[in-house]
């Protein structure tokens, strides 16, 4: 029997203007009503309050990253800015439709999705 079920996906040519933390703090909430999962606490990592000199300047990593812990297990979306991507892993014990989860995504994030990974996870 499997642990869990893990959605990956890879969005491209996605809207940059949804790449902050308000807007990715929003998809969490949102993500999570829909899926029927317990949003818990997020955590991001991005260029915010950091000195100009010292922010990311490579596409591969200008961008904000963010860590959603559901009671379940989490929800990770890495944004890269410069190159209209998204990353997207949902990870949960409890079932959750991928389809559901993947258009949700698709439309938040106002992109295509390039490449989707199911995994059950034992």
């Amino acid at each position: 029997m499997p642990y869990g079920f893990e959605l990956v996906l890879d969005l491209h040519e996605c809207d940059p203007i949804t790449f902050n933390r308000p807007s990715l703090d929003q998809y969490f909430t949102e993500l999570c009503e829909l899926i029927d999962m317990e949003k818990c606490i997020v955590h991001f990592w991005d260029d915010v309050g950091v000195p100009p000199e010292e922010q990311q300047t490579d596409p591969h990593t200008k961008g904000t990253s963010a860590v959603c812990f559901i009671l379940t297990s989490s929800i990770v979306v890495h944004t890269l800015d410069l190159l209209g991507t998204v990353y997207v892993n949902i990870f949960s014990c409890k079932d959750f439709d991928p389809e559901v989860a993947a258009g949700f995504t698709k439309d938040w994030f106002k992109g295509e999705i390039r490449k989707s990974t199911a995994v059950d996870r034992v």
